[in-house]
């Protein structure tokens, strides 16, 4: 239910967008946290089928997901956290906190060019 949703604001953004720019897009990439509770594969079926019929039928999405950004109370550096080796990078410190994850983001558009 929840990717049913996104889809339908990806839908309206990508068609609102598709009417400024007076064509056709054919993929659009999105990101979101690696907590971001998004099925990959659920939130393509939902677009595609909300897409069905639309000037948006057909567009290919890609999502990338970022990865878990923590920060360091030692030494005070981000850096992306390994849950295979929970460690800062630059200290060896496992002192951290784990920051907000990653929104989910339209991030580009590609149209269709002539």
């Amino acid at each position: 239910m929840h990717e049913t949703m996104i889809a339908q604001s990806l839908l309206a953004a990508i068609s609102e967008e598709t009417a400024k720019q007076n064509a056709k897009p054919v993929s659009a990439k999105i990101s979101c946290g690696m907590l971001n509770a998004v099925n990959d594969e659920i939130l393509c079926f939902a677009f595609e089928a909300a897409a069905k019929d639309t000037l948006c039928e057909g567009v290919r999405l890609e999502i990338e997901h970022k990865e878990i950004q923590a920060r360091c109370k030692n030494c005070k550096q981000n850096f992306d956290i390994k849950l295979s080796n929970p460690k800062c990078p630059v200290c060896s410190g496992d002192d951290f906190e784990l920051l907000p994850d990653a929104p989910l983001l339209l991030e580009e558009i590609e149209f269709e060019t002539d």
